[in-house]
């Protein structure tokens, strides 16, 4: 295996403590939480009391001032257990970094020390019934009042910790005669009135994870609660932009990270368990399988820590981190396919991690924009694109 060069001894000092919380706050829970279908409040001011939210946010804000490669740590330990009802990832790493990158400094001191302590719980709602991938078919509207402020209407859905958000940035138009560019982010508070949420939704997989729809009838949005202030009104679509490569790249983390945990269950179960007097290990087939699952991770896991070395230079490009999340997600699945297979009957069963691993797996290739349209967003890149 080629040695990992990423991290320092602090680094795996800190993947030694999240670990450690994992195994305390998360894992006795999580198979309650898949039940109830949302993980409790507690465990996210427990990470915020541990100083595992928000971490590379300034310390003037309630961060720890660290380095990404933090957050790609704590990445790895998340999906190498399997816990995928577990939102830190989107809270800390997509939601804070909004606030943190385009809004005002009130808006900053209003929210990230909450955010960063667990106070409050972080979602961003751009999907909706009719709008995906597709960002620029959002229908949601917000439109400037004469007193500065936004009557703001719409729905959302497949909005993930939607069921648990206090602060929810809400993608909208603005200015809805000008598409793309007539797009802006709210800032929307639980309780604001017309703000109310849906059913959570049940999923195939990830079923601790709190999935919800999300409803704005015309919710009053103070002018202070457009991210960014007057200057960023129009400018939303250019923001999402902005922070697409290291969002998509954080589900590559993921992924990989998942896909070797799975290959380490798969070899423990096939030296343990026998078929026709042997170990299922004993089989060339099986042998051949994992040495071509761990081949394909390893280059996978190669081409990550590469794209991660450009994210800490400000380098990594859109269609870099495209090919990142599209070709490691579809590897998650291939890998969690042939594992099951590997466990015969008992990769059906849902105790085992293994099967609740394989489902899991399945919208990684959909959500942060669906594979087809990260292979749109790589041959633009060729100077292939079409319309």
């Amino acid at each position: 295996m080629i040695q990992r060069t990423l991290f320092t001894p602090d680094h795996e000092a800190f993947r030694d403590s999240f670990r450690r919380f994992i195994d305390k706050e998360i894992a006795p829970f999580h198979a309650d939480w898949e039940e109830q279908g949302y993980v409790d409040r507690a465990v996210w001011r427990k990470a915020g009391e541990n100083g595992f939210l928000c971490m590379t946010m300034p310390e003037e804000y309630g961060g720890a001032a660290a380095d990404k490669l933090y957050s790609v740590v704590q990445l790895e330990e998340i999906g190498r257990a399997g816990f995928t009802g577990i939102g830190y990832g989107l809270h800390s790493e997509i939601v804070a970094p909004y606030v943190l990158h385009y809004g005002t400094e009130e808006q900053k001191k209003r929210y990230l020390r909450k955010l960063a302590s667990g106070e409050m719980i972080g979602a961003i709602a751009m999907s909706e019934p009719a709008a995906g991938s597709d960002l620029q078919g959002i229908k949601a509207t917000a439109i400037r009042q004469s007193d500065g402020s936004y009557l703001l209407n719409g729905s959302k859905t497949f909005i993930t910790n939607g069921w648990h958000a206090d602060l929810v940035i809400v993608v909208a138009k603005t200015n809805p005669a000008a598409g793309a560019k007539g797009t802006s982010l709210l800032l929307v508070e639980r309780g604001m009135a017309g703000f109310s949420v849906g059913k959570r939704l049940k999923k195939m997989g990830m079923k601790a994870q709190d999935t919800s729809e999300l409803f704005f009838d015309n919710v009053r949005v103070p002018a202070d609660n457009l991210l960014g202030g007057p200057a960023h009104e129009n400018r939303g679509f250019i923001c999402l932009m902005e922070q697409l490569p290291w969002e998509r790249l954080q589900i590559a983390i993921g992924a990989i990270a998942a896909s070797q945990a799975a290959i380490h269950w798969t070899v423990d179960y096939v030296k343990e368990r026998k078929v026709f007097g042997q170990p299922v290990a004993a089989f060339q087939n099986t042998r051949f399988t994992l040495a071509e699952l761990q081949t394909e991770v390893q280059i996978a896991q190669v081409f990550i820590d590469k794209c991660t070395e450009l994210l800490m230079t400000n380098t990594l490009d859109t269609a870099t981190a495209s090919m990142a999340k599209y070709w490691c997600s579809d590897l998650q699945c291939k890998v969690m396919d042939e594992c099951v297979q590997l466990f015969g009957g008992y990769g059906y069963m849902w105790e085992y991690p293994i099967t609740r691993a394989y489902v899991d797996a399945r919208p990684q290739r959909i959500y942060g924009g669906t594979n087809e349209i990260m292979k749109e967003v790589i041959t633009r890149a060729m100077g292939l694109g079409g319309k």
